[in-house]
């Protein structure tokens, strides 16, 4: 005799996860849904309210943290990660790692492990994706894609997408078969009839494979740099943290420049002595980064020589500004401490 369970069949994939954030009258916001299988697991802080002498009318009473973890550490050869975000309302989403995000070698190059994440974001929602740099081991081959569909473009995005060229301390450098990292905006319109509507606004494509066109390898193409990363910006809650990189982007020493004048110069105001201090580090570090203003997104890419470069530049500038510690707190930077 078979035995029948009570129990309805579980509809959860290995590897699938959701999130779902909405907010319930007036202004509080609620985790309604938080599902993972493995090898993916969602850990969940208790939300914590936003500085409140910061804080702008109309926000949200909690700001909720979600940390995006893997058991083992690191995604294994043929692992495929897929997530599901939505948020609601007015709600804001922190989304964050315990460390960096591990990719473990292949036996075979064709075999591909891969991470995929799509993001619905309502009218005047907002995001910050923060992670730990992914850290692909030697012989290993990933792709992941993060889509991001904001509803009818009035969402708000900060989402940092960045990898290191492996283990330094083993000697490893650049020594992938084949990394592929994609980053899509769209807007999602729905029409009077229901028929929905999409519209692409940004495509960032990063792809590293071992030999590439040119027959060089990759390590001797990436110039002596350890660290690649890519931060965009959009939104009207981040609108003064775009402003803040394109201004200091623009401020930037100019390959060629010299000082015609005078013997004295002319004392700094605190502003332009902590951007001074924090050029001589860029220098120092081997960093260096670029800004520009792409259909109303603001993409920064950034590259250093060791991964502490990267990670200290990229907090300095997002204190500095404050707009993200204001509106998200303290815990929405700790990937960068």
């Amino acid at each position: 005799m078979s035995f029948v369970s009570p129990f309805s069949k579980s509809s959860s994939k290995p590897g699938h996860g959701s999130i779902v954030l909405k907010l319930l009258p007036p202004d509080t916001p609620v985790l309604s849904t938080l599902s993972y299988q493995y090898p993916l697991k969602l850990v969940a802080p208790d939300p914590l309210p936003p500085p409140e002498h910061k804080s702008e009318a109309g926000a949200p009473r909690l700001v909720h943290t979600v940390f995006l973890l893997t058991y083992g550490g690191g995604i294994v050869s043929g692992d495929s990660i897929n997530l599901s975000v939505c948020l609601e309302g007015r709600s804001r989403l922190v989304l964050l790692t315990q460390g960096s995000t591990k990719i473990f070698k292949t036996a075979d190059p064709t075999v591909l492990s891969s991470q995929h994440m799509t993001v619905t974001i309502a009218p005047h929602a907002a995001l910050v994706y923060l992670p730990d740099p992914v850290q692909p081991f030697a012989q290993t081959a990933f792709s992941q894609a993060q889509i991001y569909n904001l509803v009818s473009a009035q969402g708000s995005l900060c989402v940092c997408d960045w990898v290191t060229s492996g283990r330094s301390a083993r000697g490893e450098n650049w020594d992938v078969y084949d990394y592929k990292s994609r980053n899509e905006v769209w807007t999602v319109n729905t029409g009077a009839d229901g028929s929905t509507r999409r519209r692409l606004l940004l495509r960032d494509n990063l792809i590293l494979d071992k030999n590439g066109h040119t027959g060089m390898l990759l390590s001797e193409r990436m110039d002596g740099y350890s660290v690649f990363g890519t931060l965009i910006l959009y939104g009207p809650l981040f609108s003064a943290l775009s402003g803040h990189f394109l201004g200091e982007f623009e401020a930037l020493p100019r390959i060629g420049g010299r000082n015609w004048g005078d013997s004295v110069q002319p004392e700094l105001t605190p502003k332009e002595q902590r951007r001074q201090t924090r050029q001589e580090r860029e220098k120092t570090d081997g960093l260096i980064w670029s800004a520009a203003n792409v259909r109303g997104f603001v993409l920064v890419k950034f590259a250093s020589r060791e991964v502490e470069g990267s990670r200290n530049w990229l907090r300095d500038m997002l204190r500095e500004e404050g707009s993200v510690l204001a509106l998200f707190g303290e815990r929405a930077l700790l990937c960068l401490k």
